[in-house]
This record gives C-alpha cells, sequence and structure tokens, in this order.
C-alpha cells in the first residue's frame, strides 16, 4: 500500500500545468478580454479554486481544460461588474457628507485626524458586529462581492446575507453619519 506521502491529489497534476503554463495562461487572458479582466489575478484565482473544489479526474488535456477554467472565471468577473458598476471613490464628497454644514474650515492636519477618527470608529462598528453580519458587511461593502456569491462562500441562503447585511447596515450607518469634529 502506497504511503499517504506518494498520493497524489487530482488537483497536482492541474497546479503543475497551471504553474507551468503561468504566463501562456495570461496571455490567453490577455488577448481575449483585454487588461480590463485583470488576467493575473484571474489566473490565481484559478489556482486557489484548484486547491479548494474537487478536480474531475482523467482530464486528456489539461492546458486546454485550464483555459476554459481561466476563461470561464473572466467571464464571470465580467458580468460580476456589470451588475455592480464600480464608483470611483471622491475623498471630497465623502468630506461634504460627513461634515457638519455649520463647521468652520478645518486645516489639512485637522481633516487627517477627523478622518483618521472616523475610520477607527467605522472600524469598531465592524468588530461589534455580530460574526454572520460581520462577515456578509466586509464580503459585500468592502470586497464588492455580490450577495449570491457571498451566500455561497458563507454557506448560507442570499436571504440570511440580506439579512445579515441589512443589520450591519443599521448598526454602522450611525457612525458614517454623526459627526466625530465634535
Amino acid at each position: 500500500m502506497p504511503s499517504p506521502s506518494t498520493l497524489q491529489s487530482p488537483a497536482e497534476p492541474l497546479l503543475a500545468q497551471l504553474v507551468q503554463h503561468y504566463d501562456e495562461l495570461v496571455g490567453f487572458l490577455r488577448h481575449r478580454f483585454g487588461d480590463e479582466c485583470q488576467p493575473r489575478e484571474i489566473v490565481n484565482e484559478l489556482c486557489l479554486r484548484l486547491m479548494e473544489r474537487p478536480v474531475p479526474q482523467g482530464i486528456a488535456n489539461p492546458l486546454a481544460f485550464l483555459r476554459h477554467l481561466a476563461r470561464d472565471l473572466a467571464i464571470d468577473r465580467h458580468r460580476a461588474q456589470a451588475r455592480r458598476p464600480e464608483t470611483p471613490f471622491d475623498g471630497a464628497e465623502l468630506e461634504e457628507r460627513l461634515a457638519p454644514a455649520a463647521a468652520m474650515p478645518l486645516s489639512p492636519p485637522e481633516l487627517a485626524v477627523a478622518a483618521a477618527q472616523r475610520q477607527r470608529a467605522l472600524l469598531v462598528a465592524i468588530e461589534q458586529l455580530p460574526q454572520a453580519s460581520r462577515e456578509a458587511f466586509i464580503l459585500t461593502k468592502l470586497y464588492g462581492m455580490p450577495q449570491e456569491e457571498a451566500a455561497q462562500r458563507m454557506g448560507i441562503s442570499r436571504g440570511m446575507v440580506a439579512r445579515h447585511l441589512a443589520r450591519a447596515l443599521r448598526d454602522v450607518q450611525p457612525v458614517l453619519t454623526a459627526d466625530h469634529a465634535a
């Protein structure tokens, strides 16, 4: 009987092919979708998925299989981004929304201190959330993950993710709108 150290998982040959053809897979994605799809991130995500999920055995052409998986990941990422278009972060707009209307103009060092205080208060509010609400908030709001994907990752339904997210937003909202300069 072979020892456990000599047994190979079905993912190991695919991972070896992925490492050997990493640049080729990145080039394939770049050629097919352009740099906007972030081809290196997709190939890295493919590597993680191969390690996390069961891999079919007896793949005749591993490189073609990897290209197929990488293409599917790129398409999934594009669709997810199309559902939730990114809005550029505007620090000035955030300052306007968070600063009280009657406040005197603050100097740059005072603004930096106020921003740091708000950031600390937000981190404390997130840390005080129940585990599931915190995880739902971080995955959907900070990482921009769709609720369906967050549900799969958390092992719960999308409806439960929505409930946890609603609670998290209810608990975090006062910190976002409070006047911390006073």
